[in-house]
């Protein structure tokens, strides 16, 4: 808890210069390639977490990884490093975005599925959203192969769960009971 408290406050200082700076875009471009890859790789999860790892060395990753950065996102590794909170890099990362879609009046709508989301399903799914929350959307799918069949659709604090397997212990659960 207190990490990400930490991290929102990093996440909305940088936000804070990015727009002063016009590159508040920019900048999420590069925090959402951040959060993505500290999400996907245990190895890059690994060498933030490390404290063997010097820290130049931490810096010379990242930015191999991360080519092409804006200087504020290069100041906030910097940063980071400086005051020992390298760790929390991904947490800011997402935090940023979080703070940048709800000032843009954005939101991330995560849909799971069994099976990829095709173009079509997807303008739909970004359609009913933007109906039931009245906001734009961006669409973060999730496949996940144990839901077996339909979608579980997940907006800010609601969920809709319209997948099979939530069925199937729907029907568990009323034949136990009765």
């Amino acid at each position: 808890m207190a990490q990400t408290r930490t991290a929102i406050r990093y996440a909305k200082a940088v936000l804070d210069l990015a727009k002063d700076q016009n590159t508040a875009e920019v900048v999420h471009a590069d925090m959402k390639s951040i959060a993505n890859a500290v999400a996907a790789s245990t190895d890059l999860k690994d060498i933030l977490l490390s404290a063997v790892v010097p820290s130049a060395t931490k810096k010379s990753a990242l930015l191999a990884v991360f080519t092409g950065l804006d200087t504020l996102s290069i100041n906030l590794i910097d940063t980071l490093i400086t005051n020992k909170r390298i760790a929390i890099l991904g947490t800011v990362a997402e935090q940023y975005n979080e703070l940048y879609n709800e000032g843009e009046g954005k939101q991330v709508a995560t849909v799971t599925t069994a099976v990829s989301l095709t173009d079509e399903l997807n303008a739909k799914v970004l359609a009913k959203v933007k109906e039931l929350t009245g906001k734009e959307a961006e669409i973060l799918s999730v496949v996940d192969e144990s839901i077996l069949g339909g979608f579980i659709l997940r907006v800010g604090d609601m969920q809709y769960d319209a997948s099979i397997a939530n069925k199937l212990n729907q029907l568990k659960k009323e034949f136990t009971l009765n």
